[in-house]
């Protein structure tokens, strides 16, 4: 089986000048963290104003609920920009927080019940209001505590020089954003193949509070009185843990090209579903969600990775991605690392730098609908018994143990570590790939197994993440800023609340037709 798609453009690009134009790379990061009170009850205040607008602010804004933050790091060709700032946004907001905590881990643990979990408030307008009415059919569909649990997204992109060589190198098609998209889709088809080995190497959710799943059945055993895991689960946050709810199944959507992705998308947000037109979408004034389709927006549907385009103001994603093609891609497979002030270690984005050109160059034909249950067989093992001595997984229908098939996947991107060092100086990334590698044979070494034993040694998996959680922000409150960096955050708040205002006060018209025109 040919693994690369042309040896010459590993070649051409393991050497400079080809090697530099990665130094072109563009990366960023979001990180979602709960807000806690000094007991480690999920908070019920609103959306600090000292932290801005959350429907304005640039970097710091809000997921699901209202106490659900999520910091975002400007896209940077500045390979260690994106986590000093994303340490930055943290050092900040702990330091507008007045008595609470940013929670560590990727579980929540003390959330109360569903109705407890206030959803995040836009403000008054209908763009706003369209946010706020998605979040309420999110918690309708699925739960609101489902929506508590957090995680981190990597943001990539190539430069244009980068996709210029290589199309003359390989070839492809005339158009450069159409051969741009062509391997976009390439490259997210092996990261469905091939991702199993981020939860891995990184999964840090184990275990989880027993209140967490309020009473619905699941797998997961008893660690300590109060807490559940998975003996050698990796990450229980990418597991269907707690989900009730197998609507998206009924999804035909697939990554086989850009036209096949969208018209999936397009056809979801179109197509109803008996059980949600059950629920309703609205009672009265009241919008329990936005339709009764299988999904209602873009972002709700489930992927490891998603091909993204920052879509002109007012206009649907999927649409904007089908017009004007890929941008970026957005890779979601990071939980929280609890040991880590803001939830992300270095060689993450090393690694990931790493597997993602890996998966550009190699061959990537179509995926099947078998071989999409294939990598999702492979998905649910990893996560949910990554460690387990001798697990095998699936691969053309023939099982192969774990161990082997992470070993061939380091092998295979050996000579990427080192044209990514070539690109930079140093040998960063080959050195952190030596260090990763040794978790393959040491699973002892990944950060799932390491939060199990330290949940041993505080009691529960609350006591170890509330500890971590005080450290952290004691730790990043006690960090001063420097002055312009301060200065700089200061300004961004006051201008995005100053931005809400003006929104606030325009008049709006029917919400009914914002929505049927966003729609339209």
């Amino acid at each position: 089986m040919l693994k690369f798609t042309c040896c010459n453009e590993v070649r051409q690009f393991s050497e400079a000048p080809q090697a530099l134009l990665l130094r072109g790379i563009t990366r960023g990061y979001e990180r979602e963290c709960l807000r806690i009170d000094r007991s480690g009850q999920l908070a019920k205040t609103p959306h600090p104003t000292a932290l801005g607008s959350k429907l304005n602010h640039p970097w710091i804004t809000t997921d699901y609920a209202e106490a659900l933050l999520e910091f975002i790091t400007p896209p940077s060709n500045e390979a260690g920009f994106p986590l000093a700032f994303l340490k930055d946004i943290h050092r900040f907001s702990a330091q507008q927080l007045e008595g609470e905590l940013l929670w560590a881990g990727s579980m929540p643990c003390k959330i109360g019940l569903d109705a407890d979990i206030a959803i995040a408030d836009y403000g008054s307008t209908n763009a706003a209001r369209l946010k706020m009415v998605y979040r309420e059919g999110l918690g309708l569909r699925y739960g609101r505590a489902m929506q508590t649990i957090a995680g981190a997204h990597y943001n990539w992109s190539l430069p244009q020089e980068f996709w210029l060589s290589l199309r003359d190198c390989c070839g492809g098609a005339p158009n450069l954003q159409d051969f741009i998209d062509q391997r976009s889709f390439g490259l997210i088809r092996n990261f469905l193949r091939y991702g199993w080995l981020v939860p891995y190497l990184f999964g840090a959710s184990p275990a989880v509070c027993q209140s967490f799943l309020q009473g619905h059945p699941s797998d997961l055993t008893e660690l300590v009185p109060g807490t559940l895991h998975g003996a050698f689960a990796t990450s229980l946050r990418m597991s269907d843990l707690g989900y009730q709810n197998h609507a998206q199944d009924k999804l035909n959507i697939n990554f086989n090209a850009l036209a096949e992705y969208t018209d999936g998308l397009e056809a979801a947000i179109r197509t109803p579903d008996p059980y949600y037109t059950e629920l309703g979408v609205r009672e009265g004034d009241h919008w329990k969600q936005l339709s009764d389709s299988l999904l209602q927006l873009e972002a709700e549907f489930y992927a490891p990775m998603r091909p993204k385009r920052i879509a002109p103001n007012g206009e649907r994603p999927a649409k904007a991605l089908r017009t004007l093609g890929v941008q970026y891609l957005e890779m979601r497979l990071f939980d929280l690392n609890p040991f880590i002030d803001i939830g992300i270690t270095p060689e993450q984005s090393l690694f990931a730098d790493v597997l993602l050109l890996m998966c550009l160059f190699r061959a990537s034909p179509p995926i099947t609908s078998r071989e999409q249950s294939e990598n999702d067989e492979n998905k649910h093992r990893v996560v949910t018994r990554g460690r387990q001595p001798g697990l095998q997984l699936l691969v053309h229908n023939h099982e192969q143990p774990l161990r082997a098939l992470a070993h061939e996947l380091f092998d295979d991107m050996a000579p990427f570590a080192a044209m990514l060092d070539t690109a930079y100086g140093g040998q960063r990334y080959q050195a952190a790939m030596q260090d990763l590698r040794q978790r393959i044979d040491q699973p002892e070494r990944t950060p799932s197994a390491q939060v199990l034993e330290a949940i041993k040694l505080h009691g529960g998996y609350f006591n170890f993440a509330f500890e971590m959680s005080k450290i952290h922000t004691q730790s990043l409150q006690a960090s001063a800023l420097p002055a312009d960096t301060l200065t700089r955050f200061k300004t961004s708040v006051q201008e995005s609340l100053v931005a809400q205002q003006q929104l606030d006060a325009a008049p709006q018209g029917p919400f009914e037709d914002f929505v049927a025109a966003y729609f339209a």
